[in-house]
């Protein structure tokens, strides 16, 4: 797998929504004139405008940096994105429990008066369940759907069911530093909430003997044999990639590292299409997109 390296500094956040709006673009220029009835979908809305996810789990936002204005402005955003992308997506289906944000994303629909702006104030993991649940390919229905989590809420039951679908293009922010790699002590003496929360998240829980190894150490009595963590981000990235891999029809190879200013990667932009038919097409847009 090959990842791109990002030039420090500047409006890179910009940059990297840009990314997804290219797509969206790209996607919505190819279905307008198909039969399919599709739809944009944004599991963690947010309040649809680039504000700062203050009540994140502290035990999963792990780099002080994250309040930087340019993780900041990365974090939402993306689904006055989508609505201001031409042509238009024939339905938009913005997902947020939170009450605050929630109320804030309802203005949106003040932005940009139209019926075909569905918002739904419940967890994204259980409405999605539902919404995957119903039978895309028999009504013609086809989908973009952005998740960008605040943590690690994403279970690896949601991503499956997306999949299962064989109708939804997938683009998923994959918390490699900013989660992950700070979750996997040195040690490997995981506590066992974050192995179980590590285990829902990858839907496995061979990430362990991936992740870790025993390996002998010298010592002054003889040699003890000890676990000691073996992964580092390109692997843990890499591991992300093989497990959806498993589930989708084609996944793109060079998913984009996120970096801060302090050089610290916080997150991966991975990209999935589920249609057997169009999945060649698509990964081949998307890794163009993420190759720029």
């Amino acid at each position: 797998m090959k990842q791109n390296q990002q030039n420090f500094g500047g409006n890179w956040t910009t940059e990297k929504l840009e990314r997804v709006r290219k797509y969206l673009k790209a996607y919505a220029t190819i279905m307008k004139d198909r039969n399919f009835h599709f739809a944009y979908i944004d599991a963690f809305a947010g309040t649809g405008y680039r504000t700062y996810r203050q009540d994140a789990d502290s035990n999963e936002l792990m780099f002080p940096e994250i309040a930087e204005q340019e993780v900041q402005e990365f974090l939402d955003g993306s689904a006055r994105i989508a609505l201001q992308v031409q042509p238009r997506f024939r339905k938009y289906i913005l997902i947020e429990r939170d009450e605050n944000r929630f109320a804030e994303l309802q203005k949106l629909k003040d932005e940009f008066p139209s019926d075909d702006i569905e918002l739904i104030q419940l967890d994204a993991n259980e409405y999605l369940k539902d919404l995957c649940g119903k039978n895309w390919i028999r009504h013609q229905r086809r989908a973009v759907l952005f998740l960008d989590p605040y943590g690690m809420e994403v279970e690896w039951h949601t991503i499956a069911a997306i999949a299962n679908t064989q109708a939804i293009d997938l683009w998923i922010l994959f918390p490699l530093g900013i989660a992950v790699n700070r979750l996997l002590k040195r040690d490997g003496d995981v506590d066992p909430t974050v192995r179980h929360k590590l285990n829902r998240f990858f839907g496995t829980t061979d990430w362990y003997d991936t992740f870790y190894e025993t390996v002998s150490n010298p010592t002054l009595f003889g040699e003890e044999m000890v676990i000691q963590k073996t992964s580092d981000f390109q692997s843990i990235a890499q591991y992300f990639v093989e497990r959806l891999q498993t589930v989708f029809k084609g996944v793109a190879n060079n998913p984009l590292p996120l970096y801060n200013s302090k050089n610290n990667p916080l997150y991966l932009l991975c990209f999935a299409a589920g249609n057997p038919r169009g999945a060649s097409t698509a990964v081949k847009i998307a890794q163009d997109i993420l190759r720029e």
